[in-house]
């Protein structure tokens, strides 16, 4: 490999440290590239500086796991080129020398490479609803963050709502950590919950888990409201509380901060400037890029795995970050001996079909927009409205995505659309009455991220070797 174009595998989370892990197995050093300061993704965050805590304490029923992956990448770390705080914004060149733009320290790099495996993980689905943009209020992943990272909470009396699994293990880990959880705020229906009987049969782990989570929450005097809808968060210029509505009634709860999200939304960015053709998942109610089994996307030489690809979590990551590294080493030439890949697949396929059921026991709010007020802003990197988006698609005769991008600038912000295009979907699905696939896939644009207008050094494109 000393004259030969890299290998790069971006991200350094559970799929990106399995993949890694196999391809040193057989003297291959890739570069691993982690926008993050320590490798582990964002299910298994570590601190920036080792605070004292157990692995127990920061991660829950989840340690072993993280102490395990852990300590594979701390064995790994001299056999690959592992280069943290390092932001990928674009892929580009595929038709003659692909490579990326990353950005480290201020300074602009290309990184050429011969083989792309993008683990690029996934965000919270967010969706507005009246002051969600007010100060106090975070996503239920920036809540994990700041536990698990920062060894601090995101307020004193909290209130956590959503849907998703994630929902109730941040309001565990919140309590346990010994912060004063007001509320957790379901906003799927008590009997969608009925569907993890059926789930109990295939994983009672993960269900008595759940189960644990919610008694103790409970029990704890943590209230747990079901089918709920926000009217709004209480406060004149931060958050001060939130007012809302279950079972037909309408309560007010105290509080300093929420956490609130909708499950996760695939990071595809990255495969999408790669040029990988795309299929609509209805489970994810998002564009997916195409994959084989073992990971192959639809352009030669890129390869995804982990969420990014998909949500399935943690484990479905560990597995497909092998699947991929597989695929590698056939494409390279390189046989694949045993029985390894048919077990992978089977592990990864019985996985899938848990995230299922999950799915039908947190079930996506797809009537959300049916009661949000038209002022409440759906983009915030340029302050429009629900109300704003209406008029452009009524205006217009808006039906697709990207046209509506067009005339009413939503998702032309810092973020790119990464927030608020999931929820930009889901307004005009609704106008339209049509399913989300219906409307069309949101084009990407670099930089995916927001990155400075002058760098802080010269343009280096040999940093590939």
């Amino acid at each position: 490999m000393t004259d030969a174009l890299p290998i790069v595998i971006v991200g350094a989370g559970p799929a990106g440290i399995r993949a890694a892990e196999r391809l040193v197995e057989v003297g291959i050093r890739p570069i691993v590239l982690d926008e993050g300061l320590r490798a582990g993704g964002q299910i298994y965050r570590r601190p920036l500086v080792d605070d004292g805590r157990s692995y127990r304490n920061r991660y829950g029923s989840e340690a072993k796991k993280a102490e395990r992956l852990h300590q594979v990448f701390e064995r790994l770390r001299p056999s690959i080129d592992y280069r943290p705080e390092t932001l990928v914004w674009n892929v580009s060149g595929l038709e003659r020398d692909g490579h990326l733009d990353v950005l480290h320290a201020g300074v602009h790099r290309q990184i050429a490479f011969s083989k792309l495996l993008l683990c690029t993980g996934a965000t919270d689905r967010v969706l507005p609803f009246p002051g969600w943009t007010k100060p106090g209020v975070y996503t239920l992943g920036a809540a994990q963050t700041a536990l698990k990272a920062q060894g601090c909470t995101i307020g004193d009396r909290l209130v956590f709502m959503g849907s998703g699994p994630l929902l109730y293990l941040v309001a565990w880990q919140y309590m346990k950590a010994g912060a004063t959880v007001a509320a957790v705020l379901d906003t799927a229906p008590f009997r969608s919950k009925m569907h993890l009987a059926s789930l109990f049969v295939r994983a009672p782990r993960i269900v008595a888990l759940g189960l644990l989570y919610g008694a103790q929450l409970q029990l704890s005097g943590v209230k747990v409201r079901y089918g709920v809808r926000p009217e709004i968060v209480l406060g004149p210029e931060r958050v001060e509380g939130i007012r809302f509505r279950a079972g037909g009634r309408t309560e007010e709860l105290a509080c300093d901060a929420i956490g609130y999200g909708f499950a996760l939304r695939p990071e595809t960015q990255l495969a999408d400037l790669a040029g990988c053709r795309f299929r609509f998942e209805d489970r994810d109610r998002a564009w997916l890029p195409e994959r084989d089994a073992l990971g192959r996307t639809s352009r030669e030489d890129v390869y995804v795995a982990g969420d990014g690809s998909g949500i399935a979590g943690a484990d479905a990551a560990e597995i497909d970050g092998q699947l991929a590294a597989l695929a590698i080493l056939e494409d390279l030439g390189k046989t694949v001996a045993g029985d390894r890949p048919r077990q992978l697949k089977a592990a990864r396929a019985r996985i899938l079909r848990q995230r299922e059921i999950l799915e039908s026991a947190f079930p996506f709010p797809r009537d959300w927009f049916e009661t949000v007020p038209p002022e409440t802003t759906l983009c915030r990197c340029e302050e429009i409205s629900i109300g704003e988006i209406r008029s452009a698609v009524d205006a217009g005769g808006i039906g697709e995505i990207n046209r509506m991008k067009a005339l009413s600038r939503v998702g032309m912000g810092r973020c790119q659309g990464r927030m608020c295009s999931a929820a930009a979907v889901e307004v005009l699905s609704g106008i339209r009455k049509v399913e989300p696939k219906e409307t069309g896939r949101l084009r990407t644009q670099a930089p995916v991220k927001p990155i400075p207008l002058g760098f802080g050094g010269p343009l280096d494109t040999q940093a590939s070797r």
